[in-house]
């Protein structure tokens, strides 16, 4: 047996958090129905830094405008979370160490956060922003306002985003245009100043859309800078935006010149 099973009386237990979008956990295969903003936030804080910590951090952690109330606000939610886990069946001891001066989740604990997993996905070479951008079903804690997870949202937020410029440079490489695009615009969506997002829908409207396409993209894009920040696009995306133009143009000119001759080909040539 592991000697950190016998320290502390206690066996391994699976624990599955997602913490992208909506709040979930399953502990060795049964769903935890967390009912309070307190007991979620509690589980959400637990998963993100499992080792022991005072009561007090976590306390302030979570609620540091509560001043005294922050105490109450922890047992509260410790107490709504251990009752979860008795509504499973499984024995909160097993989970969580708590005592009177400290909290954390056991030692014994095999833990899968999948922010975690989503940020190794996205940090960790090679990349795969295929797998990040399935993973990812909404920002972190979502629909939780405690000041505690803003730091960490914002950097899973900025990690989605760079997985989404992967993958939508990727799949234009690979000839998904329709991937490629909607990659692109929903990396637009979240930030208007992602430039390659940008440069993406330029090198689209450049291989199947029209010359006004391309240029209302790149317009829209030198207006947001200069908006924005006070700066022009960088270098490598006004390449784009020519060689974008140049492709229209070539296209409309082989066009022209089809429609010119289609005439002069014999009956026999059209299909019947």
């Amino acid at each position: 047996m592991d000697p950190r099973h016998e320290a502390h009386g206690v066996e391994a237990i699976e624990v599955t958090v997602s913490l992208l979008g909506r709040i979930t956990a399953v502990i060795d295969g049964h769903e935890l129905r967390l009912t309070g903003r307190h007991a979620q936030a509690l589980l959400a804080v637990l998963a993100l830094r499992p080792r022991l910590r005072s009561r007090e951090a976590v306390a302030t952690d979570l609620w540091p405008d509560a001043d005294a109330g922050c105490t109450a606000s922890l047992r509260q939610a410790l107490w709504l979370l251990r009752g979860a886990l008795n509504g499973v069946g499984v024995d909160p001891d097993r989970v969580i160490e708590a005592d009177q001066e400290s909290i954390g989740l056991r030692p014994t604990v095999r833990l899968d956060v999948d922010a975690h997993r989503f940020e190794r996905l996205v940090r960790c070479g090679p990349a795969q922003p295929e797998e990040a951008i399935r993973l990812y079903r909404g920002d972190l804690a979502e629909g939780l306002g405690h000041e505690c997870f803003a730091a960490d949202r914002e950097r899973l937020s900025d990690a989605y985003e760079d997985a989404l410029a992967l993958a939508a440079g990727a799949r234009l490489t690979g000839g998904d245009l329709d991937g490629a695009r909607c990659a692109a615009e929903e990396l637009i969506a979240r930030d208007s100043l992602r430039e390659e997002g940008h440069e993406i829908l330029i090198r689209i409207y450049g291989t199947i859309g029209s010359r006004s396409q391309v240029l209302r993209q790149f317009r829209r894009l030198a207006a947001t800078l200069e908006r924005e920040i006070g700066v022009e696009p960088l270098p490598e995306t006004i390449a784009a935006y020519r060689h974008a133009l140049d492709q229209t143009v070539e296209r409309s000119r082989r066009r022209a010149a089809s429609d010119v001759f289609a005439p002069l080909m014999p009956l026999a040539a059209y299909p019947t």
